[in-house]
């Protein structure tokens, strides 16, 4: 809505008067003419004939070097062709001075002696889409003009522009039109299957590729509203580009399809995108960084910079020229660094770097000068600095002067944007009290003067703008835009008069602006522009724009009639609940800003939502079996039961029994219980009462029964009968058990408590689907492993190696079959701390039967699997997103066959594999144990067999290295000696070698014995020496071998410290009659220190040998033993 004139108070450094002002712009006007008179008779002069006869020459030359190279080729055009060609060039020629000429008429603002023969040509006559590099000698791609910037994309070696080269291409860009250059372009064959060399946009044409990955990404649910979201197509359709996590999404709004730019292994944290909109540039933050080149045509990479940023710290702030020929970044490192790339010659390293001293301040905003890719101009909150990149010399000057109140005697602002000023001498700063800085730009004079110098900008004005913190600042043809905190949109002309603005639509705070790439129709009869508010009147003609709020909403406003229209709301705070419908295609996303919103998934459709009063945030939502009910946790302790089509409440008045965050909610499987867990440990259980004929919801019980973090609630059936059961599992590392049946009000019967590992803790657990006799209940923990316990007895029946990238499992379910038919072959979903992934069941070890992607690098905050199998849904907490995946069984089964049969995919687990040192020895130590078992110096005749005895598990174990504990010992011994006994009945009491091979690969710890796991030992259980070390003295250390944990007698821990320090000949009990010395004769004074280190403990004591790769990164690293 454009509204009254609206004059903006200036605040100069001196109350100079307006009179005085009117005459300096009168002569600046007058001098400024003469100039323009005088360069445009230069232009008459000189530049005719570099535009006349030496092009001519050049493009001979060009054609004569090309027919060269043709054999055989066509001649040159005949000679009547060639002087129309010619004629045609010279009356362009002349039109085009011309309309240079009344073009500096017209300009006033800019003075005299910081304009160039170039800035005139670059200000009234804009470089066309069609600029890069037409007239290069080199166009090995053959691409037109649109395809690719300045310079070749991949294409290495030298800059081919010398100083005059580059006037003279400048001028010719400038001076010839689209059509023109397409004339005269040279003419080479373009590869028929190079998509980058297209020219059309095919970006959505071919959406139906084949799904050859177990996980895709279809489709992104949410934003990052702190990035930009731009506007890159507005032919026939409306096409988005904004960010999603680590994915850069294009979206047509009216297709309503997305594209994912994937590639970034952690966050976007900038982006941007070339003037013609068909190139984009994305960085992110975070360890091996990747500044990633994308063709919006086609939706490929067409360059990666990899080491962008040395210190891993990633990318803060990137720019890109107006003819996308170089790129600009600023790290987000302590000190940061601008570095300036030619990422069209795909070299790895900046041509130009400059570091940040501190005191500038963050930089968080940078931007090229539209007409001259050698200027920039970025900001942090306090300081805006001015950059001129010499190309030549490799030095990227810079000034950055310091502002304070004192220099303008007012409060100036913590600065938001800057831009260039439409009249190229200046540079603008908005502030968030709604002022301009003005900066006056002084250039360095020609670098043939004596003493060049370095540019600098200089203070001019504090224009007080407008009321409100000024948010987004840009320029869009002849008008100065600016987006403020109450979500008005201003523009102004050049100068800073205002033109018009939108105010009616009662928006939240701007963040992006983004206007269309073509420009605004010319008005007919049927067009409805609104007047602006100057004096006269005239229609306010601008392109149509899209606007993005700080509430995650994205308008697009079409101008002509000023139509606003919604085109998504997003969370704009974490999202960290999700829950799929029962049997419905439906997808419900809770965020911490007290949103639900219900999507349809398949048609990708929103459908619903409620927004909850300020303070009610979503930690947790699950539907019931039936799906007519939604259970919503907040983060404030409230638990609501919604119905799941209205989201109205179900319950009179919701259940407030908690303080803290409600992390899990459950429902049993008949619906008649409900089961909260809060972050106090705490237990909450509500059921279903009938009452005057109606089934209502009460509260039954709580119990804090952890004392540690809930990780998993889970309701289950008991055996043989239809009641439900309910669980719960603690960080404690115990699985408790609640007796429903005996509970009453306020009083929760707990039936039974079992503890599920000695030293990792678990992370989640599910119910292991049927696909043996005996049921199972599957725990995860922090060490990589699955267990599997007996539903009934909590026995741990199997232990096995899980997936391993990079963390522990943190959340599993079962994948749905689609029908009874699929029952046999089931599969199981899993997030980490930043992947999701697919394992095929039953667990053995087999490392092919798993496959991950990452999701969210910052961290999955929630899982979701909808209803039929068919897709998985991962949150991303604090990016604010869900990610859909489809889920594609084949191509997992195809790996799972490519890796092999039997023991083949698991010698790969091993140094070596099947024929390396180490499954040698392991099979020299299998048989050694059959002659230990039979005795040594038997003369009995030797019993071949292809088993060991049970018992001798654990030797051999630790003989290769493994030290299990007592506990694990057990677990080893019931999982060989119960695992035919469900089918036979029998018990087992000797193991071969592949099974014990795969005992030993899924007990044993995934990366080796760690330092890091005895250094944490001697964290806890010692303390700091003198010299700073974490210790334990000598008889502290015995004490606690005696004592403590798995403890020992004192004749085994002599006979173990008489076979550490090699007084036994054959080790350990090996042979009782081959010991030669007592463990009581072990002087422990002489053999141990008075105080042991880890270090000490680890390779004196223990014989290890620790790499030095190993101190350094002891989370991936073994100790190797020393044989």
């Amino acid at each position: 809505m454009s509204g009254a004139g609206e004059d903006p108070l200036e605040e100069t450094e001196k109350d100079g008067d307006t009179e005085m002002e009117e005459e300096e712009e009168e002569e600046d006007y007058s001098s400024y003419y003469r100039e323009a008179e005088s360069m445009l008779q230069e232009l008459k002069e000189d530049d005719i004939l570099e535009w006349g006869k030496p092009w001519e020459e050049e493009e001979e030359e060009e054609e004569g070097e090309e027919e060269g190279e043709e054999k055989g080729g066509e001649e040159e055009g005949e000679g009547g062709k060639e002087e129309a060609v010619r004629e045609k060039r010279k009356e362009r020629a002349a039109a085009v001075r011309a309309e240079v000429a009344a073009g500096i008429q017209e300009e006033t603002t800019a003075k005299p002696q910081e304009i160039t023969k170039s800035k005139i040509s670059v200000k009234k006559l804009p470089l066309t889409d069609s600029q890069a590099g037409t007239f290069l000698p080199s166009r090995k791609l053959g691409e037109n003009a649109d395809q690719l910037p300045q310079d070749e994309l991949g294409q290495g070696g030298t800059d081919l522009e010398t100083e005059k080269g580059e006037r003279i291409q400048d001028k010719r860009s400038s001076y010839l039109s689209e059509e023109k250059e397409k004339e005269f372009q040279p003419k080479t064959e373009m590869p028929k299957d190079s998509l980058v060399a297209t020219s059309k946009d095919i970006l959505f044409q071919n959406n139906d590729r084949a799904n050859a990955y177990p996980l895709t990404l279809t489709w992104s649910f949410g934003w990052n509203s702190s990035l930009p979201v731009y506007y890159i197509r507005d032919e026939n359709q409306r096409v988005l580009l904004y960010v999603c996590a680590h994915n850069a999404v294009i979206y047509n709004v009216l297709e309503n399809n997305q594209h994912h730019l994937q590639g970034h292994p952690n966050m976007i944290s900038c982006l941007c995108v070339s003037e013609d909109r068909r190139w984009i540039a994305t960085a992110d933050k975070g360890p091996d960084c990747l500044i990633i080149i994308w063709d919006s045509f086609t939706g490929i990479p067409v360059h990666t910079i990899f080491d962008s940023c040395p210190e891993g710290n990633g990318i803060r702030a990137i720019a890109i020229t107006w003819d996308a020929k170089y790129l600009a970044t600023i790290s987000d490192a302590e000190i940061q660094k601008v570095c300036i790339w030619r990422w069209t010659l795909a070299v790895e390293t900046p041509a130009c770097t400059l570091d940040l001293p501190k005191e500038y301040g963050f930089q968080n905003y940078l931007t090229f000068n539209p007409t001259n890719n050698k200027e920039l101009v970025s900001n942090s909150k306090t300081q805006a600095i001015y950059y001129l990149w010499y190309e030549e010399e490799g030095i990227l000057a810079h000034s950055a002067p310091r502002l304070t109140e004192k220099t303008f005697n007012k409060l100036v602002g913590r600065f938001s944007q800057s831009v260039f000023h439409l009249n190229l001498t200046q540079i603008l700063s908005a502030t968030m009290e709604g002022k301009l800085v003005v900066w006056d730009i002084y250039r360095p004079p020609s670098p043939a003067s004596a003493s060049p110098g370095f540019p600098y900008i200089k203070p001019c004005k504090l224009v007080h703008l407008q009321k409100e913190g000024i948010t987004v600042l840009t320029t869009v043809d002849s008008y100065i835009v600016t987006g403020d905190i109450r979500g008005n949109i201003k523009f102004y002309d050049r100068t800073l008069s205002i033109v018009n603005w939108y105010s009616h639509f009662k928006l939240s705070p701007i963040r992006t602006l983004s206007f269309s790439r073509t420009p605004a129709a010319p008005p007919t009869e049927k067009s409805n522009y609104p007047p602006d508010c100057t004096l006269k009147g005239d229609l306010f003609i601008i392109r149509n724009l899209i606007i993005g709020t700080s509430d995650a909403t994205v308008y697009h406003l079409t101008t002509d009639g000023t139509k606003l229209e919604k085109l998504f709301v997003e969370p704009k705070e974490a999202i960290c609940a999700i829950s799929c419908h029962p049997y419905q295609p439906l997808l419900a996303i809770g965020s911490f800003c007290g949103m639900i919103k219900v999507w349809d998934y398949e048609k990708k459709k929103y459908l619903f939502s409620r927004v909850f009063e300020k303070g009610l945030g979503i930690q947790s939502l699950t539907y019931n079996p039936e799906g007519d009910l939604l259970g919503a946790g907040f983060t404030e302790g409230t638990v609501y039961i919604l119905d799941a089509m209205s989201l109205e409440n179900q319950i009179p008045e919701p259940f407030k029994y908690s303080r803290t965050s409600v992390t899990h909610i459950s429902f049993s499987h008949d619906s008649q219980y409900m089961a909260t867990s809060d972050v106090r440990f705490t237990v909450s259980v509500y059921m279903v009462v009938v009452r005057d004929g109606h089934r209502v919801w009460e509260y039954l019980a709580r119990l804090r029964s952890h004392r540690k973090s809930i990780r998993s609630l889970l309701f289950g059936v008991h055996l043989d009968s239809n009641v439900p059961r309910l669980l719960s599992l603690g960080k404690d590392r115990l699985l408790i058990e609640y007796n429903l049946l005996k509970s009453s009000k306020d009083h929760l019967e707990v039936l039974d408590i079992h503890r599920t590992d000695q030293d990792n803790h678990p992370t989640c657990m599910v119910w292991y689907p049927p696909l043996t006799k005996e049921l199972f209940l599957l725990i995860c923990n922090s060490g990589y492993k699955v267990k599997l316990f007996n539903s009934t007895t909590k026995m741990c029946r199997k232990t096995l190696l899980g997936p391993v990238y990079g963390s522990s499992i943190e959340q599993v379910q079962i994948l749905p079959v689609k029908s009874t038919l699929d029952l046999q072959k089931r599969y199981m979903v899993f997030i980490n701390r930043d992947k999701v992934g697919l394992q095929i069941l039953p667990i053995d070890g087999n490392p092919h039967k798993t496959s991950a992607i990452i999701c969210h690098p910052s961290g999955v905050a929630g899982m979701a699997l909808s209803y039929d199998g068919c897709y998985a849904f991962t949150a991303g907490g604090r990016d604010r997103s869900v990610v859909q995946w489809e889920i594609n069984l084949s191509a997992l089964e195809a790996a799972v066959s490519l890796g092999g049969e039997d023991l083949t995919p698991f010698y790969g687990l091993v140094a070596g594999g099947r024929e390396g040192k180490f499954y040698r020895e392991l099979e020299d130590y299998f048989y050694y144990s059959q002659l230990r078992s039979q005795g040594i110096d038997t003369m009995e005749t030797r019993k071949v067999s292809e088993h060991i005895c049970l018992s001798e598990l654990p030797f051999v174990m630790r003989a290769i290295g493994f030290y299990p504990s007592e506990e694990k010992i057990e677990d080893m011994f019931n999982e060989v000696r119960f695992s035919e006994y469900v089918d036979t009945g029998k018990l087992i009491d000797k193991i071969n070698l592949p099974d014990f091979f795969k005992v030993y690969l899924n007990h044993r710890p995934p990366f080796g014995n760690t330092m890091r796991g005895i250094q944490d030992s001697f964290n806890v259980l010692g303390f700091t020496n003198s010299s700073g070390k974490k210790v334990i003295r000598r008889e502290d250390f015995l004490k606690l071998l005696l004592t403590k944990g798995e403890h020992m007698t004192e004749e085994e821990m002599c006979d173990c410290f008489a076979t550490l320090f090699g007084l036994n000949p054959e080790g350990w009990k090996s042979e009782p009659a081959a010991s030669s010395v007592k463990g009581s004769e072990i002087c422990f004074e002489e053999q141990l220190p008075d105080e042991i280190t880890a270090e000490i403990f680890a390779t004196d004591i223990l014989g290890l040998t620790i790499s030095q790769d190993f101190r350094q990164d002891p989370m991936v690293s073994e100790v190797v033993r020393n044989a």
